[in-house]
């Protein structure tokens, strides 16, 4: 029977965590609060709390699971994802793991101007948020090298789902960009993504990276959009570029220096995926039943 942890046990982690339970997995989560401890204990998941900011690596001393999911977010500043570099140093290199699954952004591809893009594609982030997952990428590539323990990367546009979306931005009359101003944006619903991760730790392949996506991009805007009209709510009113550098924060700022449409043909191929929602249609539709 697998031994699994699960770092960054939260939206992904519980729905990956529920997968593998009900085929006899046992299953921890590390996480950093009280309330998210808890929060695993009631799904009974078994909870390491730690801060990975803060906990001394070597008092850590992490070993003895033969899966690791690593879904922890790197620090919101910086260039480094000293998160993951924490991590690693805590993990006991006498019991490592058979296989690490993390899950990084598509940010890392930069700005492909729109382009459909491949695995092939350079890496070229061009924010500090691409630039923290692409040190994370490589640090957990070495340290896998160094200790002989496959892993896989999963190259991850935004996620959506149940209890995901931008209810609370819709009812606020957020503004969005006027769409012929949006960039390409691409997207996975929450429990693809956990199926996903799934044949990722039990696929065949290994030391490789895949392209996370539905395969059917659009922009932000759309987004917004059809997010409102599934949930009954008023379209967000709509600005242009200059405005939009006044009124959105950094972060909302920092998905517009981005254009990419993400290729799914080496995850449906390699890792035998059939996509429970296809499309934003589809996905939407199951977050409102």
């Amino acid at each position: 029977m697998a031994s699994v942890l699960i770092v960054g046990c939260g939206y992904i982690g519980q729905r990956v965590a529920a997968r593998l339970r009900a085929r006899g997995a046992a299953v921890t989560g590390l996480v950093r609060t009280d309330v998210a401890a808890q929060d695993l204990r009631n799904h009974a998941i078994r909870a390491l709390q730690a801060d990975l900011d803060a906990t001394d690596p070597r008092a850590l001393r992490v070993g003895g699971f033969s899966d690791i999911f690593y879904f922890a977010p790197p620090p919101p500043q910086g260039e480094t994802d000293t998160r993951m570099a924490a991590f690693l140093e805590a993990l006991d290199a006498g019991s490592a793991p058979r296989r690490i699954v993390y899950i990084s952004t598509s940010a890392v591809y930069g700005d492909c101007q729109g382009r459909w893009i491949t695995e092939a594609e350079p890496v070229k982030p061009v924010t500090a948020r691409g630039q923290r997952r692409l040190d994370a990428e490589n640090r957990l590539c070495g340290w896998a090298q160094d200790h002989g323990v496959e892993w896989i990367i999963l190259r991850v546009p935004g996620i959506y789902g149940p209890g995901k979306l931008p209810l609370a931005r819709l009812r606020a009359g957020t503004p969005v960009l006027r769409e012929t101003d949006a960039p390409y944006t691409n997207r996975i619903h929450g429990d693809d993504l956990a199926a996903i991760c799934v044949a990722a730790m039990d696929g065949a392949q290994a030391n490789t990276h895949y392209n996370v996506s539905d395969g059917h991009p659009s922009n932000m805007t759309d987004y917004f959009f059809r997010v409102a009209d599934a949930a009954g709510l008023p379209r967000p009113p709509v600005v242009v570029r200059a405005e939009a550098e006044q009124v959105f924060t950094p972060g909302m700022l920092s998905f517009l220096q981005d254009s990419r449409r993400m290729k799914n043909g080496k995850l449906i191929t390699e890792l035998g995926i059939r996509l429970q929602y296809p499309d934003l249609d589809a996905g939407l539709k199951s977050c409102f039943e």
